[in-house]
């Protein structure tokens, strides 16, 4: 995620930095240049002398060479964040947009982080901040950080170092699953954030502790409209605690029924018959002749990815099936347009309808395979892809195709 990938930033670069850094004399003379914007990004600086530098800054941002630049510049970056975390008349929202800028390009999170070792707990402080004009920049930085593992482990201790009471984990999900938390900054990017720490091991533990109901809590913004961001954070943070087998029986049971909330997204408005219906869930019986499955097909592969993993065990296989997740899947691999979400969507089908596993096999992320076969069946499933992108084009082509998709005479 890049801020600034609308007007502002777009503009400014336009008017400022040329795309090899501050002028044409070679990257000494940019070096000198940058140099010379840190007087006017100081705490005590002129406001309007702050917002014109800080403009300068995230106009750099906006060019791989302008960031790898700024990487350079330790005292420039702990500025920066100063600014960003500052409060009015300071410019702290271009100062935090060009910290996502920068947080974007994983090879200058360690200089950014070495520049200021506590910029993940300022930055955890203002997104959690609900008057912070600017929570949602905060996030977005966080975000973008906590894709690597370093900088993702650091924030977790950062949560774990919260202050007694609410920990800092308890927090973030009581900001990203209370509407209007913050009135002036709407905390989509908290998804992703809480999707990046669901792959360390104590956020799982956190997210599916049975008596703190954080999963619960979660599974409505699966069907969140007004974001994209926010529903793909969240179904990954669900595919993720999905790993935990374990914890497989009570997530398909009655305490927290997670199935329904992932196939619901993935369901049209298919009319099936009074017998199938009947083996649906209630929540997915008759649904509006308007039903839309979810539009972005990266949250329609992760919600799939987290039914197969649900089927590891024999007992999840069983209540998967017992709940007609077939019939929905039916339905949606007709209609996926997307070939590698709908090559998942065969794996799962292939899952529910073919043959248990032998004895002792049953629980296929216990299943220790061979590195060799596994590097095998990696390039098989490479080749399947492929194979099924050139039938694909192949139907296209097709005079058939053709013919039936000719205009009317």
């Amino acid at each position: 995620m890049r801020a600034g990938a609308g007007s502002t930033a777009a503009d400014t670069a336009d008017t400022g930095a040329s795309a090899d850094g501050v002028g044409p004399a070679g990257s000494l003379t940019a070096e000198a240049e940058a140099a010379k914007l840190l007087p006017f990004l100081a705490p005590g600086a002129r406001t309007d002398l702050q917002e014109e530098a800080v403009r300068h800054v995230l106009a750099l941002t906006g060019s791989g060479p302008g960031r790898t630049l700024l990487a350079g510049q330790a005292a420039l970056l702990r500025a920066l964040v100063e600014l960003a975390a500052a409060p009015a008349p300071a410019p702290a929202r271009d100062a935090a947009r060009a910290l996502v800028n920068l947080a974007a390009d994983p090879g200058l999170h360690e200089p950014l982080l070495a520049a200021e070792p506590g910029l993940l707990a300022r930055l955890l402080g203002r997104a959690l901040d609900p008057q912070w004009p600017w929570a949602e920049e905060a996030a977005a930085v966080l975000a973008n950080l906590s894709r690597e593992p370093a900088p993702c482990a650091s924030l977790m201790e950062a949560l774990m170092a919260a202050e007694p009471g609410e920990s800092g984990l308890e927090r973030l999900v009581r900001a990203l699953c209370t509407p209007g938390y913050n009135a002036r900054a709407p905390l989509h990017y908290l998804g992703p954030v809480l999707s990046n720490l669901s792959q360390r091991p104590a956020a799982r533990a956190f997210l599916l502790d049975p008596d703190r109901c954080v999963v619960q809590r979660l599974l409505p913004l699966t069907q969140y409209p007004d974001s994209t961001v926010r529903r793909g954070g969240v179904v990954g943070t669900l595919r993720n605690c999905c790993f935990e087998h374990r914890h497989h029986e009570w997530l398909l049971g009655p305490e927290v029924d997670i199935l329904p909330f992932l196939l619901l997204p993935l369901a049209g408005p298919e009319d099936f018959s009074e017998e199938e219906m009947e083996q649906l869930p209630v929540d997915l019986q008759y649904l509006p002749p308007d039903k839309q499955r979810e539009p972005d097909a990266d949250i329609r592969k992760m919600l799939i990815e987290a039914i197969m993993l649900l089927t590891a065990t024999a007992r999840g296989r069983q209540q998967v099936r017992d709940q007609g997740a077939y019939l929905i899947l039916r339905e949606l691999h007709s209609w996926e347009p997307e070939s590698d979400v709908q090559v998942a969507c065969e794996k799962l089908i292939q899952v529910l309808i073919g043959d248990e596993p032998e004895h002792g096999m049953e629980n296929l992320l216990e299943v220790q395979v061979p590195e060799d076969v596994e590097q095998q069946l990696q390039q098989l499933d490479l080749q399947e892809q492929e194979q099924y992108q050139r039938e694909q084009r192949e139907r296209e082509l097709s005079p058939e195709s053709q013919a039936e998709g000719a205009a009317p005479t």
